[in-house]
């Protein structure tokens, strides 16, 4: 008898389970507010030191842009800028460019696959694991430059690619150097501090629409998404004072940038072990951190600074 019993109270949930997961992949039940962040289409002139170029990433074409000092004798070095999150190349990176290239570096800048110009379905899809494969298909494409140096790669990234480079260098011992500014250095930590400050609700609301994304995404259905930024609050990736603001005005002059991020980001790989990566890093690493940054919280960033201190001896 209390074995029936069991299997019944099993058979109820598993059917309770059943029914959630139906409801919210099938039905119109998960709603979010966007926050749509709109282009002021401002025209700038085109730089004549940059072309528009293209990679291919398993077979699915990355766009970017290269730019090049004014002719050299010989082979340059190379910076190639990689996005913050959900960034795209025409929201703030030319800004960047343009001074590398005052200094005589070329620089590569390019959209991830998912977003901006770059090919990729579904749309506005944010996998680390895919972003490190166009990383290190960047770096291949930069070295078959013969206007580059290819022992001259330096990988430079902002906040949550800010670290990116770090990774790649642990496995690419031809990078000369890493540039990360405001770089994510411990996600698990930074993690457990927006959840204490943002609340296990907005926590648990981004997780259910991350299921219904992710169920949909089995029977081919199209994506769910939630804003990739939002006012505290809000359903959004990220919604610390002022994140909303700060997207608004970098992304003024983009005419590719949307606002969204497709909800499975949060059943997501975390990427390489930062802390092993440091170990096996030998170039030259720049990181530039910010005291009252409250998305990347300075304090998680010591122990992978201490590696690399160590690693420098």
């Amino acid at each position: 008898m209390k074995i029936k019993r069991i299997f019944k109270v099993l058979g109820i949930i598993i059917g309770i389970i059943l029914l959630y997961l139906i409801t919210i992949i099938f039905f119109p039940v998960l709603k979010v507010a966007k926050q749509p962040i709109v282009s002021e289409n401002v025209a700038n002139a085109e730089p004549d030191c940059r072309q528009d170029v293209n990679f291919r990433v398993n077979k699915t074409l990355v766009s970017g842009c290269l730019y090049l000092p004014a002719e050299t004798d010989k082979p340059t070095p190379c910076i190639i800028l990689t996005n913050g999150f959900c960034g795209t190349k025409d929201m703030i990176l030319e800004k960047y460019a343009l001074r590398f290239v005052e200094a005589g570096y070329a620089v590569l800048s390019f959209d991830y696959r998912h977003f901006g110009e770059s090919e990729g379905e579904p749309r506005q899809l944010f996998s680390l694991p895919k972003q490190f494969e166009d990383i290190r298909a960047a770096v291949a494409f930069t070295r078959s430059r013969s206007e580059i140096d290819p022992d001259k790669i330096v990988i430079w990234g902002t906040s949550s690619s800010g670290t990116y480079g770090l990774a790649i260098a642990a496995e690419d011992k031809n990078i000369a150097a890493v540039i990360g500014q405001s770089p994510s250095l411990n996600e698990e930590e930074n993690g457990k501090k927006l959840v204490k400050r943002d609340g296990i609700g907005w926590f648990l609301s981004l997780i259910i629409h991350a299921q219904r994304d992710k169920g949909r995404s089995r029977f081919g259905l199209s994506p769910h998404t939630f804003p990739a930024v939002g006012k505290p609050g809000t359903t959004a990736m990220l919604t610390a004072p002022g994140v909303y603001d700060a997207y608004k005005k970098i992304a003024m002059n983009s005419n590719t940038f949307k606002n969204e991020v497709c909800a499975r980001i949060m059943f997501g790989s975390h990427g390489p072990d930062l802390f092993e990566s440091a170990k096996k890093v030998k170039c030259p690493v720049l990181f530039h951190t910010c005291e009252n940054d409250n998305i990347n919280f300075p304090d998680a960033d010591k122990r992978v600074e201490k590696i690399l201190v160590i690693n420098s001896l």
